[in-house]
Formats: structure tokens, C-alpha cells, sequence
């Protein structure tokens, strides 16, 4: 059973339908291009008038120019982006030109001894002036602690959002922060089990999420966008559907939120180049984090292996060059699957005769809409081999012309196979003057056909084409 849905919506729509929210929850959407839209839905106690709330928890890469902000009977005043986290050393860089204690440890009695000091400087190691001396702050083995008169008011310990508002009444309601920020990435792999004797494979979907956006994102409902978006440098990615952008908002103008559309509710709808995949479950991605959550489980697709082998041009060859071996299936409700496939890597095993799986190859994969044919290569097949001969080739007109192949396939294995042969280097006119066997226009440039060879045994296809310009 497939263990995802595909949802079909614009980029609008993955922002979610957070005009329309009716409980606090995080929902994160995750593009390809190092972005990501988070929809923070928070329930606040918000006293009447002017006041400064304080959003912690955003993240830590936020691009601050996407924020909004919604909340009924709010408007917008001034934000602030508190980045600033507190470390020792950014402790130490705030110090600068300020007072602090020194305070040292006599190792061989424990007595403490005292003095202030003024920072001079803290970059590449910390400065300071105790009464007529400068000296560096060493790490020399003498146990030694900074005593500071306080914390400065731009570290946080979390990244902070600090919003400044106007509130019509008193008393808590929801309230919508939605950003773009960097930081969080995903991609696909697929694990393939192939029984060619059987012609299924079974197939599991992992989606591995990488977190170094500097937050944690708490049982959060994922979303992942497949496909490419335009990313305009020092401008907003996204803007979400009915929410004006933060600043546009003057003091004393309410900000009111439209409710988003209600998504297609058929699994193979799509709109335009972009598909956006939910998982099955909400996730937590911890910062620094790389984890890997299933979202597909499918049994029993109908497999085949395939053996291809393609020429670019006309041309002959002085020996034989082995097919490629690749294994062929359609992600179609009729052949197992049903649904998209987001762009990753396929691993392909097969069993050996003990009934242990080993492993047999490895190919990327696109963004592969419902529908459509798969042939992961795997490998190249040393026992099938092709050699192309270019029987003649004749100029029969103005930029007209004539080719006549032939293809010698062999067959070294124990059973007879199947190869897709393909020629190319025609031109968007051509034209089939003989063929030994019925082949197909794979495309404009492309001819193809399909070739049975016996076991331990060979097949010569002939084909003479017509192309011109």
C-alpha cells in the first residue's frame, strides 16, 4: 500500500491554510532550493493597547523580509530578529570597552583571587586592561572564570522574534507567524527488492530530513515541494495567499487573513511543475539533525528487466559494446504504485539462490509524475553485447540523407532476453525506407525497436533510414 498522498496545490496553497487555522500547530513546507516556509499557529494571552511580544522558537536562519504576522484584532508596529544567542564568546564580544571580574583560582591552595578588568577586544582571543597592564585572557591551565554585570539585551538564549503590536481588545486568541528561512533540506532514496522470476519488485520510500536551520521543529506537519522555484535574491520567496507583507501594515490598520482554498482531493491531481508531498505523519526535526522517515511501502509492482542499448549517430563500431541492464516498472494504481515519485536515488537488490539480497545497483531518478515509466539502470550486461555496422550512407538530395545499418545482438546467457535498441541522429524529418523489423519514433531524433535475442544465439536487425533538413 502507498503510504503517501500527493497533494496538488501551488506554491500558495503549501503555505497552508492558515487564514482558516482553528488550533495552534507548525506546519513546515520544504522546497529543493535550500528554502522552507514555516506556518507557526501559537495561542497567546495578548493584553489591550501597545505592547512587544516575544516569539521564540523561530529559527535561528530566518529570512526576516518574508514574516507575517496575524492575529484578530492586531496590526503590526515594528518587528525585531534577535539572532544574537548567547555564548561565552558572544558574551565577551558585548563586553567590549566594559567592566567585568576576573576571577582566578590558585590551583596549589584553592584561594581566589579577584580583579576588574576592562575588555579591549575579543576577536581571535580576548584582551584586557587590568590597572596599568594589558594582558590576554590565556587558557594556561589556571582555573579562571569571567564574572559579567549582566546579560545584554540583544542575546537570547532561543532566537527571538520580537513583534511590537496594537491590540483592539484584551484577552488570548490564535495567532499566524508564517517566514521563510534556510537551513532544512530533504531528499528521497528508494530501497527495491526485484524478482525477476516473478517480474515484482517491492519498493520502500525513505525521505531523509536535514535540520541546520538552528531550532528544533516540534511534531510539525511536513510538507515537501518537488519541483524547481524560481528564488529572486534579496526579495521575498513566497508571499503567502491574504496576508500582507509585514511593514506594509500601518499602526491602526487591522491585518485580516483570507481563508485558503481547499486543496484537490485526488491524489494524482497536479498544478503546473510543482507537486508538494505531505507525510503520513507529523515529525519532529531536531536541529543538527539528519533523520529518515518512511513514506512509501509498496508490494508487488509489476517489474521486468529490460536490456537497452542506444547509438547517438550513424557510425560502426570495431567490436561489440555491452547493453545496459536496467529494471523497467510504471508507477500507475494499475502496475502497484499509484502516485508521484519525488526525485532520489533507487537502490536496486536481488536475491541469490541461498535467498539472500544482494545488491545490484544504483540510478537517480526525476521528479516522476503518476503514470509514467521507470528504468533504473543498474548495470551493463557482459553476456549481451550489440555491434553496429554502417552499411552505407548517401547524400540522395539537398540536405538529404540516406543511411543504411545493420546490428548484429548477442546473446550469451541461458535464456533468451529483450533489447530496446534505439538509433539516433536523425533530424525532426525523416523517414523509414526499410526496417528487418517493426520499430517506433521514440522521438523526433530517435528511432527505436524492440529485439528478441535466443539464448546463446544472435540477431541481426537491419534498418535503412532517410533524413534530411
Amino acid at each position: 500500500m502507498v503510504r503517501f498522498a500527493l497533494l496538488a496545490a501551488t506554491l500558495l496553497l503549501a503555505a497552508g491554510a492558515a487564514g482558516a487555522a482553528e488550533k495552534p500547530g507548525l506546519s513546515v513546507t520544504i522546497y529543493n532550493a535550500d528554502q522552507a516556509l514555516v506556518d507557526d499557529v501559537r495561542r497567546l494571552d495578548i493584553p489591550a493597547g501597545r505592547q512587544r511580544l516575544e516569539l521564540k522558537d523561530v529559527s535561528a536562519a530566518i529570512r526576516p523580509e518574508t514574516v507575517t504576522l496575524t492575529g484578530e484584532g492586531l496590526s503590526i508596529v515594528e518587528q525585531n530578529f534577535d539572532f544574537d544567542l548567547l555564548t561565552p564568546q558572544k558574551m565577551m564580544e558585548k563586553a567590549v570597552g566594559q567592566q567585568v571580574q576576573i576571577v582566578r583560582t590558585n590551583p596549589g591552595n584553592g584561594q581566589e583571587t579577584t580583579e576588574t578588568a576592562t575588555v579591549l577586544s575579543a576577536n581571535e582571543g580576548v584582551i584586557l586592561k587590568i590597572g596599568d597592564r594589558v594582558e590576554v585572557l590565556r587558557d594556561d591551565g589556571v582555573p579562571t572564570r569571567v564574572i559579567f554585570n549582566g546579560v545584554p539585551l540583544t542575546l537570547r538564549a532561543r532566537p527571538t522574534l520580537s513583534v511590537t503590536v496594537d491590540s483592539e481588545r484584551a484577552g488570548p486568541r490564535l495567532v499566524d507567524l508564517s517566514y521563510l528561512t534556510t537551513g532544512l533540506a530533504w531528499r528521497a532514496d528508494y530501497v527495491a527488492l526485484f524478482d525477476e522470476t516473478a517480474g515484482r519488485l517491492d519498493l520502500q520510500g525513505w525521505i531523509t530530513l536535514t535540520n541546520q536551520s538552528g531550532t528544533p521543529f516540534v511534531d510539525a506537519d511536513t510538507q515537501l515541494v518537488a519541483g524547481e522555484v524560481a528564488i529572486a535574491d534579496n526579495a521575498p520567496r513566497v508571499r503567502p495567499l491574504g496576508r500582507p507583507m509585514m511593514g506594509v501594515a500601518r499602526a491602526g490598520a487591522a491585518m485580516r487573513t483570507q481563508p485558503a482554498p481547499e486543496p484537490p482531493s485526488s491524489p494524482g491531481a497536479s498544478v503546473g511543475d510543482v507537486h508538494v508531498y505531505r507525510l503520513p505523519e507529523r515529525t519532529t526535526i531536531a536541529q543538527n539533525q539528519t533523520k529518515q522517515v518512511s513514506f512509501l511501502d509498496a508490494h508487488g509492482v509489476a517489474a521486468r528487466k529490460l536490456y537497452r542499448w542506444a547509438l547517438p549517430d550513424f557510425q560502426s563500431a570495431d567490436n561489440p559494446s555491452s547493453a545496459e541492464v536496467a529494471v523497467a516498472f510504471t508507477n500507475s494504481a494499475a502496475g502497484g504504485l499509484g502516485a508521484g515519485l519525488p526525485a532520489g536515488t533507487i537502490r536496486v537488490y536481488e536475491r541469490d539462490a541461498g535467498g539472500a539480497p544482494k545488491f545490484v545497483g544504483e540510478n537517480p531518478i526525476g521528479h516522476t509524475p503518476q503514470g509514467s515509466e521507470l528504468a533504473v539502470k543498474i548495470g551493463e550486461a557482459f553476456d549481451v553485447t550489440v555491434q553496429p555496422t554502417l552499411v552505407s550512407s548517401d547524400v540522395i538530395g539537398k540536405r538529404r540523407n540516406r543511411y543504411a545499418m545493420s546490428y548484429r545482438l548477442r546473446n550469451a546467457r541461458p535464456a533468451p532476453v529483450t533489447v530496446e535498441l534505439r538509433q539516433g541522429g536523425l533530424q525532426e524529418q525523416n523517414a523509414v525506407v526499410a526496417e528487418s523489423l517493426p520499430g517506433r519514433a521514440i522521438d523526433a531524433y530517435t528511432r527505436g525497436w524492440t529485439v528478441t535475442v535466443p539464448a546463446g544465439g544472435e540477431t541481426t536487425l537491419t534498418a535503412t533510414l532517410e533524413t534530411w533538413w
